[in-house]
Parts: C-alpha cells; sequence; structure tokens
C-alpha cells in the first residue's frame, strides 16, 4: 500500500517544504491550503505521485471539520498540522474576529485533526504527527520590555508544544509518533502577509526547519528546536516543568498564608 501524507499549510514556507520532501520520498499527498490555484500548480508539477488538493479555510468549521473528515477516513501515514496565520499585536488590540481565526488555525485545527487521525494510526501501529509551532511558545516569561506584543500567538503556540509532549506519551508503545517543531524566524511569507519587513533579520530557511524535524524523528525528540544548538537547555525547561508539577501539594503554600 501507498505511503500517504496529509500537509495543511502546503502551498508556501515550511508546509511546502514539507510536501516537497514527503513527495520526493514517495508519498502520494492530500494537501490542504486556502489558495487553489497554488495547491493545483504543486500538484501539476508532481506528476510522480498521486496529489488530491484540498481547498479549506482552517480557521472557519467548516474548513476544520473538512480536512477532519479526510483525516478520519483515509489511511494517513504522516499528518504535518503546518497551517499558520500571522496576528501580531496586543490582546487589548486583537479584533474578536481576528482572535477566533488564529485560535482556530492555531489550536482547534490541530486539535481535530489529530484526534481524526490518531485512532486509525494507532489501528495500524504506524504513523507520524507533526505539529509546527515556534520558539514564541517558550517566551511567556519574558519581561514587558522584551516580551512580543503576542499574547493570543505565544499562548497558541505554547499549546501545541504541550499538547504534543502531552500526546506523545499517550501514544508511546503504539507506534505513532508524535512531534512539535519549533523553529524562530523562519524566511517565508508568513512576516510579509502582516506587513512587517524582515529582510535585514536573520532567518532560517524553510527547508533547515524540514531537516531539523527529520533528523529530530530520528533522533527521537519530540520537541525539535531548529536553532537551539545547546539541547540542555530544553531539557532543562522539561525537568523544570516536571519539577514543578511534582512538587504540588494539598497544603497551601507557605508565602500564600497571612501572618
Amino acid at each position: 500500500m501507498s505511503k500517504l501524507a496529509l500537509v495543511t499549510g502546503a502551498t508556501s514556507g515550511i508546509g511546502k517544504a514539507f510536501a516537497e520532501r514527503l513527495a520526493a520520498d514517495g508519498y502520494d499527498l492530500v494537501l490542504v491550503g486556502r489558495r487553489q490555484e497554488r495547491l493545483e500548480d504543486f500538484a501539476a508539477s508532481h506528476p510522480e505521485v498521486k496529489v488530491r488538493t484540498v481547498a479549506a479555510d482552517l480557521s472557519t468549521v467548516a474548513g476544520i471539520d473538512t480536512a477532519a473528515g479526510i483525516c478520519a477516513t483515509e489511511p494517513l501515514t504522516v499528518l504535518v498540522n503546518n497551517a499558520g496565520v500571522a496576528l501580531y499585536m496586543p490582546l487589548a488590540e486583537l479584533p474578536a474576529d481576528k482572535a477566533t481565526e488564529l485560535v482556530n488555525v492555531k489550536v482547534l485545527a490541530p486539535t481535530m485533526l489529530t484526534r481524526a487521525v490518531v485512532a486509525g494510526m494507532q489501528e495500524r501501529g504506524e504513523g507520524t504527527i507533526i505539529n509546527v509551532a515556534g520558539m514564541i511558545a517558550f517566551s511567556g516569561p519574558a519581561p514587558h520590555s522584551q516580551m512580543p506584543r503576542r499574547a493570543v500567538y505565544g499562548g497558541s503556540l505554547a499549546y501545541l508544544v504541550a499538547m504534543s509532549q502531552t500526546l506523545s506519551a499517550e501514544l508511546e508503545g503504539t507506534g505513532v509518533t508524535v512531534q512539535v517543531v519549533c523553529p524562530g524566524v523562519v524566511a517565508t511569507e508568513f512576516h510579509e502577509r502582516q506587513g512587517l519587513d524582515m529582510s535585514r533579520v536573520p532567518r532560517m530557511t524553510a527547508e533547515d526547519v524540514l531537516t531539523a524535524s527529520l533528523r529530530g524523528l530520528e533522533l527521537g525528540e519530540t520537541v525539535c528546536a531548529p536553532g537551539v544548538e545547546d539541547a540542555d537547555l530544553l531539557d532543562a525547561v522539561f525537568q523544570a516543568d516536571l519539577a514543578a508539577f511534582g512538587a504540588q501539594s494539598p497544603e497551601l503554600a507557605t508565602r500564600y498564608r497571612t501572618a
């Protein structure tokens, strides 16, 4: 049986890089994106594999349902939850519809697509789920002078990290692998859509992000940080998380008791 992969946000950047590599590796593809013409262009340029194009907007319930339906019914070997939306602004200035769009694309869509695909992967005893987040997931403790003004965006990426780690543990021994990729600034169209000029900012290529993800899978990394040289830094973060989690008590902490 041929290998089958579904990639969201597949028309540019990291998603397109994943689609290109998967096609080169002989995977048939289901490509999900908002721009039908780009999806069709990709399919036309890759006649060596079967490419199903799905024009769906993952900021909408209908779009999520369409993609999740495919995840639930097709024998996917790989799911790449890559779709993103560039909405950087303070929460007080973020319009309600834009907040909904962001949460739908980066939280609800990956959750529902993963939920739809995971049972089938477990039954088949194999599968890979890759969630694309970013290093902003780790920026929450930054002070006001440093913290980027994008609370909802940062929170959504942190959700992807926590979900991926927890799901990876749930699926241990099933043959299903979960990874979350956390690049820094990447040279894609992502920032241009918000009118941000990043031309002078050092940026990683989408292909480098892809290379790190695939090598990270070989290394058994659940959290892949392509631009972090010292992996011990990530381990220290996760160990601190577990230490705090394990230190909880039913007794009120001393610092909260009144004199």
